[in-house]
């Protein structure tokens, strides 16, 4: 379960480390996705193992970094480069960090960022999807525990967690800059481990069109917090079963290397439409 007193104190870091910052926006960034932070001015940095009880990132293409940073279009937002995974085995404490220092500066939009695999046939290496809706598979709850008023009722309505209308922007920032955008429902299993061709057959059969270790636990929270919520994923391989090779993580950083061009540009338009809403 979350333990309450370490989110204070990671969160009091944050504003004492950033006094002056005053974000609207969150931008949480997954595997592959960091290198996106260049379409922003960065005004501060905080590495993750200064956030108590946040910890150094333990995977492969996440710098592990709190980045307080301003768009082009003069939106200040929180940019976690990387998070905190369920399979790192050290509870819901470190993946909830992220979405509560976000609630504690009253951000109200974040967008979310994954490497995912491909189920669905049309969803090739290099493709982004903007998630419309999710599965979890994890076997585990984030908001399982005493409840917290923080993450608002003690069962939050998920019939809408990624918001309509940021799926809309998050289309038209596709289209400005030239990249498809597909959508579909994301799965988030526990990890460690790449499913198996079974699990994927099964999957498929769930309606699940693309699957990832991550992404769902923070859109949960974010959601019952009443945070507006919207999400990305790169496909970066095929799934078990589908693919004709073995599954490794070189691939899928080696997939996001190829695909940074479009995953930066989508990043710079949505936050030029969210900068137009603020307006």
């Amino acid at each position: 379960m979350i333990n309450a007193v370490k989110l204070d104190a990671a969160a009091d870091a944050v504003h004492t480390a950033f006094p002056n910052a005053r974000p609207q926006c969150g931008l949480i960034l997954g595997s592959g996705w960091g290198d996106v932070v260049i379409g922003f001015n960065v005004l501060g940095e905080l590495p993750y193992d200064k956030i108590p009880n946040m910890g150094k990132t333990a995977v492969t293409g996440h710098a592990g970094k709190l980045l307080w940073a301003e768009s082009n279009g003069g939106t200040q937002t929180l940019i976690f480069q990387g998070r905190r995974h369920f399979y790192e085995g050290e509870g819901w404490t470190p993946v909830a960090i992220p979405p509560f220092i976000l609630e504690s500066f009253d951000v109200r939009t974040v967008i979310l960022t994954n490497a995912a695999g491909g189920i669905r046939p049309d969803l090739k290496p290099g493709m982004l999807m903007i998630v419309r809706d999710h599965i979890n598979f994890i076997g585990s709850n984030p908001l399982i525990g005493p409840h917290d008023s923080t993450w608002g009722t003690r069962f939050p309505d998920q019939s809408h967690v990624y918001a309509s209308d940021l799926r809309h922007l998050l289309h038209r920032a596709g289209a400005t800059a030239r990249v498809p955008m597909a959508e579909g429902v994301y799965l988030a299993g526990s990890g460690p481990c790449y499913e198996t061709p079974a699990e994927i057959r099964m999957f498929k059969t769930l309606g699940a069109d693309a699957i990832g270790m991550s992404t769902v636990p923070e859109a949960i929270l974010l959601s019952a917090a009443g945070i507006r919520v919207g999400a990305i994923s790169c496909i970066t391989n095929l799934a078990a079963g589908i693919s004709p090779t073995p599954l490794s993580h070189e691939e899928v950083t080696e997939a996001t290397r190829l695909a940074m061009p479009s995953m930066t540009a989508v990043i710079a338009n949505i936050w030029k439409e969210l900068a137009h809403e603020k307006n």
